[in-house]
Formats: C-alpha cells, structure tokens, sequence
C-alpha cells in the first residue's frame, strides 16, 4: 500500500514546532540570563535587618532608640486576625490558593496598564511584595517584576503560606519609620499590635499601598479614607460583617502623639546622636543595634524641663501684663558635674517639636554680667587681691569711630567712688570690670585667659569683653565656672561613657580631656567671691537653699538676655532665657528676675538628696573679716563686715 504524505502540511507543522521551540528556548534563555544573579533563598530566619541603637540614661532610662527601620519582630499568632484578613482582602485575596504568582491578576493588571499607557496597578502578591522588599530594589521594571516571580516561587517551594505572611507582616514598610506590623502600631497609636482593635487593623493595613501618602502622621484625612475603603473590601471578602463595617467606619483614630514627641531628654539625644554619628560613623549607628550608656540622670532632665518650663511660663504672663509679644520666647538649661564634667541634664528650649536647635549648646548668645567671673578671675591669677581698690566712676574711652567716645555705664547709673574687687563683682558693678579689664592688659589678655579655661568662641578686641558683649554657649560658659569649683582644672563636657555592639562588647569608651588651667588657691578665691554675689549681692534669692552655692547673674542690653550661671560643690548649673529673635523681655528683665528662679527650682530638686558638700579651702587660704567696700579689716562687731579669703601673705593688714 501506497503511502502519500501531505508534503505541505508536515512542512508547516515542522515549521511551527521549531518555531515555537525556538521561541521558547529564547524565553527560557531570557528568563536564565535575567535570573542567574539573584540571591539564593535560603532561610528566611536568617536574614538580618538593620537594628536598632538605644540610649541609656545613667539611670538605666532608655532615652530613645535610633534607627534607619524600626522593627519589633512578632508572631503570627500575637498578631489580629482582623490585620491580617483586612492584609488579604486589600493587597492578594487568592493568597491562600496561588504557588506565589497570581496569574488572573497578572492578566487584569496587564489590561489596565495598556489602557493607561504605564504601569497604574501592580498585580504583585504578598509572596511577590516580599521577595521584593527583602532581595530587590523598588523600580519597576519589567526585569524586576520577572525576578520577583521567580524569587516568589522559591519562596512558596521552601515555605508554609502562614510562615510567608508572618515575614511579610514583619518587613513590610509602613510609613513613617514603622518596619512591621507592631512597629506601626506603637507609632501610629502608642500600643502594641496585640491591643489593635478593627478599624486601628483597618487603618495599618491600608498603609503598604502608599506609606508615605497613608501616614496618619502624615495625612490624617486621607488615611481615614484609605481605611474606609479597607474596611469595604473586608465587608466584600466576608471577613466581617455589615455591622462590624458600620462601627468601625465611623470611629475617630486616637492617633499617638508624634513619634518626635515621644522623645525622653530630646536636646539631649540629638546631641550625642550627632557625636555617635562622628564617633562610630552613620552606618554602624543605624544598623548595627548599638547599646549606648551616657551622663544624663533622667530624673534630674525632668526637673530640669520642670524649672524651665515653669519659669518661661511666668515670664510670659508678665510679659502679657506690659503688651509685649512672647511668642519666641525660649530658654535653655545645662547642668554638669563638677568632679569629671559629665552632662548631667540639657534642656535645648521649650518644646523640641516646635524647634530642634539647641539653644544649650549651639547657640551663641551675649552672657552680660555673667562673663565678669573670668575677669576676676584673670586678676587674682595675676596676684591682686579681693581687697584690691578698683574705681567706680564714669570714664570715656576712644571709640572705633574718633568722633565718638564709648561711654560704659552702670546697670543702676549710680557711681561709689572706690570700692573692692569683691564688692564690684557681688553688686555687678560695670565701670570697674572694665577698667580692669584694661589694668589687666587689655582685652587680649583677659581674652587669652577665658580661652585657657574653655571658652571656645571669638570674643571681642575691645573693652567691652568685660561686660560680655561677645556671643558664647551655655555650655562652654557654664563649663568654665566648674573650673572655680574643680579646684583649677578644666574639664571638656562630655556626654557619651560607652558603646557596647549587638554582642555587649565594648567598641568605644569615654576618655574625659581634663587640664589645670588656674591654681587652686585662685579657683578658691573666685569662688568665695561668687558665694559672695548670693550672700551679698544680685544672687540673694539662692541663698534660700541654705546650702554652699556660688553663681552670677547676667543681664545684657534692653532686657534682651537673662542669664544666672552657678554651682554646688558637686553641680555647676547654667540658665538663659531670651528670645530667639532678640527682642527685649520687659522693664526690669534681669538675669536675677527671669533666670535665677529657674536655675533656683532646679536646684532645690537636685540638691535635697545629695549630702551638704563644702567648696575647697586650700592649705595657703587663710579667712579674715573684711568691710567690703574700702577692704580693710573690719572692727569687732562691724554690721558691714564679710569673711574674705586670701593668700597667705596677701590679706589686708590693720592700718595703725
């Protein structure tokens, strides 16, 4: 029998087979080739995300955690079911029935897509989205999406789907720092996700479509809406009922205050952020999961808050009283200790949410009156005495304009003649700080000297150095009077004592920069002078503690500034209160009206528990009555007199 072959026909089939080979050879080829680098899947368990930093206090407090992707890992079974049914029924309702990839989708979104002329719907399945968010980058690309597949696959192969939506619920970005569905639930309401009721569930489930735009934080409206429509969906998937979706649509979310709020010491924080950043580098900082022990006592950084808080707030209704806008008013609080000049509280301003500078530290502001200190105390190092004469008179001197004099007046505008250098420090006399200034050598000197004992800012080359016309910090101000209590020796301020890596072991420690930069018989000296503006002079109003304190009031022109910088024998303290624009506080402003009673309340909280301390006495001091005004022994009896400290050899003698 005959065969005939249809000739015609077996061509175009041999045709079409090694066409379609061909074809599918290349796909195959493409798919390898665009596959061949990505990552191999392993073990989800493994995968390590960037952890995160946290800040202790020296009180065991943790201040705040710092982090690129804030994650708190937990069971699927600590999770709602509400989460993760409203999870399904808005971002891949055939989770539970796809190998990974969902083809009907694939196919709806490819329609939409083409229509629109872009991409406008992604068709990625939870698998999809976390092989994304774990191996890929976000661009969508064509290359991206055929690797994602892949990846999704493997992940399918090698995993349960709970397992899968457990990573998932754990990864994924939920706006606004938040990693992981109890990450956004502490952040967004201030729980944990275990406490979410429906319409909290609805709300974070809504977010991974958009994180950004979906931040309550951020958009509370439109995030409301987003979970509304989350909200519809369940209602259509049967997940909940029609009554659960009424309930739950129209309730107000009780969103957590912001998460910058929420920030324990926040100056203070921001302040060693910046150091570790210098220190251990921003890439170990926020990804490593660093341990780090610093100065601050977080109970006395509340009373610190407190004092601040209190005291601005009575200026602004005395400011009120006199029609004078308060509305940039701000201050700024630093507390040291004297022995190894540790930070132990910082306040930077009002409110770190409103303003983040940190008028504590990076601020530089006139002290006034409160510069006076260091002029004092370049003249006894030089070797003049408490009981030195000085006089107190107007004087004139060339300005850097010929045809106009600088004419330094007193706060008071009133004048007595000769008096001692104890008494023109005690009542802040301004004539002559300034003639010593210029007996000193001249504002070079007592420049170079303020330089020596840690004041880091230019100051000024001109007299009127004296009356703190040059703009410092708080902080280097308030370092430089825990030289008079630390017998001399200046200590840079440091706030950092260790970091520990994930592992508890140590990878940096502090090692405090201390130097002599005074003797002690002069740190002594200034310091009974200081006690002596409390006990005598501008400061009174500390002497209600009862306790061995020394300080200085500063007041700078037009009420602009208020200052009062002073210490214990165990805590150096510095206040400033002004405004961020310059503008004047009101009539009588002064740094004893507006500061001290802020350095005052903060004070008595500190110091009520802490044994009463006594300021150093050296060998060669020897203590003698003096008047204060003219310096001469005082007679048995005298109402007038004050108990001064000298040197051995130099105290004044009786004049026979």
């Amino acid at each position: 029998m005959k065969v005939i072959f249809p000739i015609k026909k077996m061509s175009t089939r041999i045709l079409f087979a090694s066409s379609a080979g061909l074809f599918c050879g290349l796909a195959i080829g493409i798919v390898l080739g665009l596959t061949r680098d990505l990552p191999q899947i392993r073990s989800l368990e493994t995968f390590k995300p960037a952890a995160v930093t946290r800040i202790y206090s020296v009180d065991k407090e943790i201040l705040a955690e710092i982090f690129q992707e804030k994650r708190n890992p937990v069971a699927l079974d600590s999770i709602p079911a509400h989460i993760k049914n409203a999870l399904i029924a808005t971002e891949d309702r055939r989770f539970y029935r796809h190998s990974g990839v969902d083809l009907k989708g694939i196919a709806r979104a490819i329609v939409k897509d083409i229509l629109a002329g872009g991409f406008v719907e992604g068709a990625s399945t939870i698998t999809q989205q976390l092989a994304k968010t774990l191996f890929l980058t976000p661009r969508k690309t064509l290359v991206r999406k055929i690797k994602e597949a892949v990846l999704a696959f493997q992940l399918e192969r090698r995993y349960t789907k709970d397992e899968i939506l457990t990573y998932y619920l754990n990864q994924v970005y939920f706006g606004s720092g938040a990693y992981g569905v109890d990450s956004a639930a502490e952040i967004f309401f201030g729980k944990s996700v275990r406490d979410l009721n429906l319409a909290e569930c609805a709300l974070i489930a809504g977010m991974p479509k958009s994180p950004s735009r979906y931040s309550p934080l951020v958009n509370p409206e439109l995030s409301v809406k987003r979970r509304n429509i989350v909200l519809k969906q369940m209602v259509d998937t049967g997940v909940i009922s029609m009554a659960d979706y009424t309930e739950a649509v129209i309730e107000t979310p009780t969103i957590a205050a912001n998460y910058r709020e929420m920030l324990k010491a926040p100056y203070f924080v921001e302040y060693v952020r910046k150091q570790l950043e210098e220190i251990i580098g921003p890439g170990r900082l926020y990804k490593e999961g660093l341990t780090v022990y610093t100065t601050l006592s977080f109970r006395h950084q509340l009373s610190a808050e407190e004092a601040l808080e209190s005291g601005i707030e009575a200026l602004e209704i005395r400011m009120a009283n006199q029609n004078i806008d308060s509305n940039d008013l701000q201050g700024s609080l630093i507390g040291l200790r004297i022995d190894d000049g540790s930070i132990l509280t910082m306040v930077g301003g009002k409110n770190f949410a409103d303003s983040s500078f940190n008028r504590a530290v990076d601020a530089r502001r006139q002290p006034g009156s409160a510069f006076k200190p260091i002029v004092y105390a370049a003249a006894i190092e030089q070797g003049m005495t408490q009981s030195h004469l000085i006089l107190d008179a107007p004087i004139a001197f060339k300005g850097a304009n010929e045809d106009q004099d600088w004419l330094p007046e007193n706060f008071s505008q009133t004048y007595n003649g000769e008096m001692t250098l104890r008494y023109a420090l005690t009542q802040s006399k301004n004539i002559p700080a300034v003639r010593l200034t210029e007996k000193l050598g001249g504002p070079s000197s007592v420049a170079k000297f303020a330089q020596s004992i840690g004041i880091t800012s230019h100051l000024a080359d001109n007299l009127t150095i004296a009356l703190g016309s040059s703009d410092i910090s708080l902080l280097e101000l308030t370092a430089s009077y825990a030289v008079f209590a630390n017998r001399g020796q200046w200590i840079r301020p440091w706030a950092i004592t260790e970091v520990l890596d994930s592992k508890g072991r140590s990878i940096w420690h502090v090692k405090p920069q201390r130097r002599v930069v005074m003797s002690r018989t002069t740190a002594a000296i200034i310091t009974d002078m200081l006690v002596g503006v409390i006990q005598e002079g501008t400061g009174r109003k500390a002497a209600v503690l009862k306790r061995p304190l020394a300080g200085k009031t500063g007041t700078t022109n037009n009420y602009r500034d208020a200052l009062f910088v002073g210490y214990s024998p165990t805590i150096a303290t510095g206040v400033w209160i002004g405004k961020d624009r310059y503008g004047a506080l009101g009539d009588r402003e002064t740094g004893a009206r507006a500061a001290l009673p802020v350095w005052l309340a903060y004070n008595k909280e500190v110091l009520v528990d802490q044994p009463v301390d006594y300021f150093d006495i050296p060998d060669d001091i020897v203590r003698i009555s003096i008047d204060p005004i003219n310096g001469q022994p005082a007679s048995a009896g005298s109402s007038d007199a004050v108990t001064a400290m000298f040197k051995k050899g130099t105290e004044p003698k009786i004049i026979r």
